[in-house]
């Protein structure tokens, strides 16, 4: 008797500790990772893509203002033309944090955000055409906005020719 009384009480011990072990285990899988990488763009190539940008609307005649922000949202670089307007410089860096926010070119959006469904006026967020995400292998690292064109579909072609001049480099960053 006492000998089967034992081998219950190591067996629920085992199990007890068992089940704990797994239990925490689950709860630690489930909470995913302490620490996560996160990717970012270079300054020299946020730089680059914002000059380029800047280069493509003045071929055009065309004086802008140019704005790079990072996957946070954070400024990363801001280039205003000579002769761009001053309201443009921030202008082009609220086009490019919607298009960061919601991992599409403003000009995808103009038409989503209209009575019924307009979201109202948003703080921080131009949603009008003149910026696209940048991302490398699938991840978002930030995004590129323009403004100061006479039209949000100029403004967006300047956009992606600073993206495309980086393209090469992000589609090979990982």
């Amino acid at each position: 008797m006492i000998a089967a009384n034992r081998v219950r009480t190591v067996f629920g011990a085992l199990t007890c500790g068992l089940a704990l072990t797994l239990g925490s285990t689950s709860a630690q899988a489930d909470d995913g990772p302490v620490l996560v990488p996160i990717q970012r763009l270079a300054l020299d190539y946020a730089v680059q893509a914002a000059r380029v940008a800047i280069a493509e609307c003045r071929k055009q005649g065309m004086n802008i203002s140019v704005a790079v922000v990072d996957r946070g949202g954070t400024l990363q670089v801001l280039l205003r033309d000579t002769l761009a307007m001053p309201i443009s410089a921030e202008i082009a860096e609220q086009k490019a944090y919607a298009a960061l926010n919601f991992n599409s070119p403003t000009s995808a959006m103009e038409d989503r955000f209209t009575s019924p469904f307009s979201p109202g006026k948003l703080p921080g967020l131009i949603i009008s055409a003149g910026a696209v995400p940048i991302t490398a292998a699938g991840n978002i690292v930030g995004a590129i906005g323009v403004s100061g064109a006479p039209s949000g579909a100029v403004d967006e072609a300047c956009a992606k020719a600073g993206l495309e001049a980086i393209g090469d480099d992000l589609e090979m960053a990982l």
